[in-house]
């Protein structure tokens, strides 16, 4: 039998992590008691740039087709919806481990910057939708040159 040096910090990170994931995942979707999602409903990641002459959104969703994904620009709001179907199951396979996200999604984006609404540009290659985001004129900063006399 090999003796093995207790660490008391590293169950501390333990307890602090099964916290952590109790707080970000547990009380954000009600379960049912089988441990089960009651809503269908997820989430995706996002980069937004600022850019001088643009907001720029890079949304990560994979495994969608263009046509199960819809956006909408209304009063300096953007949203993003769609809905991921789930795959069919096969007769007599049993499901080891579900990781992926099925169901609808919806995620919205405040701007404080006036957007050319008319040129709004959006495209989806390789499970990444980029929305080119124009600002109209008067929101570009413009430098001004300061004379010295």
């Amino acid at each position: 039998m090999s003796l093995v040096r207790w660490d008391p910090f590293f169950d501390l990170v333990n307890i602090r992590n099964s916290i952590n994931r109790l707080f970000d995942e547990g009380f954000r979707y009600p379960r049912h008691a089988d441990g089960s999602n009651l809503t269908q409903s997820w989430t995706f990641p996002v980069d937004i740039k600022d850019t001088p002459d643009a907001i720029v959104i890079h949304a990560e969703i994979p495994g969608m087709s263009r046509e199960n994904i819809s956006l909408s620009y209304s009063n300096n709001v953007l949203t993003i919806r769609g809905e991921r179907k789930n795959e069919l199951k096969e007769e007599g396979a049993n499901c080891i481990r579900i990781e992926r996200k099925y169901g609808s999604f919806s995620r919205s984006f405040s701007l404080d910057v006036p957007i050319d609404e008319e040129a709004i540009k959006a495209s989806y290659k390789d499970g990444i939708l980029e929305i080119n985001l124009p600002k109209k004129d008067q929101a570009r900063t413009r430098e001004i040159e300061i004379d010295v006399k």
